[in-house]
């Protein structure tokens, strides 16, 4: 699928409504507003992390522009898991993605003794279509398999409420270290003293990514609401990090897979990249935080939960799971770009199912036949900003050549 134009399928009259409402977000204050002085010099940077070089694993990683997807009928059916059938395509997928022919031997190509490592994971969407338990259970268990000790495995999101909502903390097992970057759900808290014995909540004040960005209607003489800090748990803790991001539309981002989990699960600050329905810009957000050398570097594989995908109303799974859909697939890769562009095409394709239209030509001011869109248009063009940015391969037939296109392969257990 081609996802070079965005509007395609739109008239003129829709086409020039969604570019209006695309335009970056300086365009829609009032002429006082930018008159105002301000004494915040704004420009894009990336403070603190002490990552002085990226190493191999760094994104895109050691499989740049590889997707495997692993699909096996017998993980879902009739919303009823099979934990075995789950385990067998991880295995499958896991083997496949690194050549290895051994199914612990393939975990032994990211982790080893003495790491610390992170599971991210995505709780909302939860009960049709999180982050499932049995493939974060499966994952505990092939990093210990790997070496690295119960001790050192932390399972976590950014915001602690939600995780526990969705009963993580239940299901794990003894010694296994859980909770949320942000235990009280507020956009710009750094500390949180009732929590401090935990060592997963609270934000780095030294490592954070400084952009031209507000929300709309803050005080831009504020300088917190320009910086997006890193949790501390990424910068100081985890020198690794396994992400399970999940199969879904996203209302501004159009989807939500590997790139949006690393940036919005992992910094604070994350509401200015859509913070009302008009000043949507998560293709200025996402590409821009997911490129700090800590992220980069420490998210080194993604393990797409696929089983139940969501298609429409996402990154929920709204009215009883109504617009979900089961899939049954797992998606492995190291290259965020590439997983999303695949993910992306999944979506699209469902949708086409549904007599829906594409993700990049929805929203409030495109296309919205069932009148739900919550922003004038949606962003997935953000894998590619991203992609261009170095963060992975977005081009199925890149004009460089087969090297540098996605390599995706779909295998059946």
């Amino acid at each position: 699928m081609n996802h070079h134009c965005a509007f395609a399928s739109l008239s003129r009259r829709q086409f020039l409504g969604a570019s209006a409402a695309a335009v970056p977000i300086i365009s829609a204050l009032q002429p006082s507003t930018l008159a105002q002085s301000s004494p915040i010099k704004a420009s894009v940077a990336h403070h603190g992390g002490d990552v002085k070089s990226l190493s191999k694993l760094a994104a895109p990683g050691v499989y740049p522009g590889r997707v495997i997807e692993a699909r096996n009928p017998a993980m879902c059916r009739g919303g009823v898991r099979d934990n075995a059938a789950i385990k067998a395509t991880l295995e499958k997928g896991m083997k496949e993605l690194t050549g290895a022919t051994d199914a612990v031997e393939a975990w032994k190509h990211f982790f080893e003794p003495g790491d610390v490592v992170g599971i991210k994971v995505v709780p909302n969407g939860q009960p049709e279509a999180h982050s499932s338990f049995e493939i974060v259970l499966e994952v505990i268990e092939k990093l210990k398999a790997a070496g690295v000790k119960t001790g050192d495995i932390f399972v976590y999101d950014r915001y602690r409420r939600e995780f526990m909502d969705a009963g993580y903390h239940k299901i794990l097992p003894d010694g296994i270290r859980w909770g949320g970057l942000d235990p009280i759900s507020n956009q710009f808290t750094m500390d949180f003293p009732d929590f401090r014995d935990d060592p997963i909540a609270g934000f780095d004040h030294d490592a954070f990514v400084w952009m031209d960005l507000v929300p709309y209607g803050d005080d831009p003489k504020d300088d917190r609401k320009y910086r997006s800090h890193l949790g501390k748990l990424v910068t100081k803790t985890l020198n690794k990090i396994v992400a399970i991001p999940v199969l879904k539309d996203h209302g501004s981002a159009g989807v939500t897979g590997a790139l949006k989990n690393m940036s919005h699960g992992t910094v604070n600050n994350v509401a200015r990249s859509h913070s009302n329905t008009f000043t949507n810009v998560c293709n200025q957000f996402i590409p821009q935080v997911v490129t700090h050398p800590v992220i980069r570097q420490k998210f080194v594989l993604h393990i797409m939960d696929g089983i139940r995908g969501v298609y429409q109303g996402g990154p929920f799974s709204r009215e009883n799971g109504k617009w979900t859909w089961e899939n049954n697939a797992i998606l492995f890769a190291t290259d965020p770009v590439a997983l999303d562009h695949i993910e992306w095409t999944l979506v699209d394709a469902q949708r086409a199912k549904m007599m829906l239209p594409p993700v990049a030509a929805s929203g409030a001011q495109a296309l919205d036949p069932l009148k739900k869109e919550g922003f004038d248009v949606r962003q997935p063009q953000h894998i590619a900003l991203a992609g261009a940015l170095g963060m992975g391969y977005f081009d199925f037939k890149s004009p460089k050549g087969r090297r540098l296109s996605i390599q995706h392969r779909q295998v059946d257990v």
